[in-house]
């Protein structure tokens, strides 16, 4: 599961576990807050230790919480990723909610003419825009 070493930083971990594509991602994550540990907003410099509660919220999409069970400073397979942490039964059961949810809802208005609209429905839908702010 890594290196054996005790002590890895938040955003090198969170890159390595696969939740970000890049370090640079990870870290803009942790410091924009969308990144919390054990409850706490941290720094990307955090060192993780196995058992710490982690919490990432992604835009548009509710919040994943795990629990730390390995640690890895390198970037490996999925099946390695996937083996350094465990999300909690009320998280995914919160997620599958909300994708069934998003399943199930009405498509967004003018999604079924599946066509790109024209010129004129474009004119249509700016005059209505600027009505509705008044």
């Amino acid at each position: 599961m890594g290196d054996g070493s005790a002590r890895v930083r938040l955003d090198k971990w969170l890159w390595a576990a696969r939740f970000y594509k890049t370090r640079a991602l990870a870290t803009e994550a942790v410091n924009g807050g969308r990144v919390h540990v054990n409850g706490q907003r941290v720094k990307p410099a955090r060192e993780v230790r196995e058992g710490d509660e982690i919490q990432i919220t992604r835009p548009g999409a509710t919040p994943m919480v795990i629990h730390v069970r390995g640690l890895s400073n390198r970037r490996g397979p999925a099946t390695e990723a996937q083996a350094l942490y465990e999300e909690t039964p009320e998280s995914e059961a919160a997620r599958e909610h909300d994708r069934l949810m998003r399943k199930t809802a009405p498509p967004p208005p003018g999604a079924e003419l599946g066509a790109r609209p024209t010129k004129r429905d474009r004119r249509r839908y700016d005059e209505a825009r600027r009505r509705s702010r008044g």
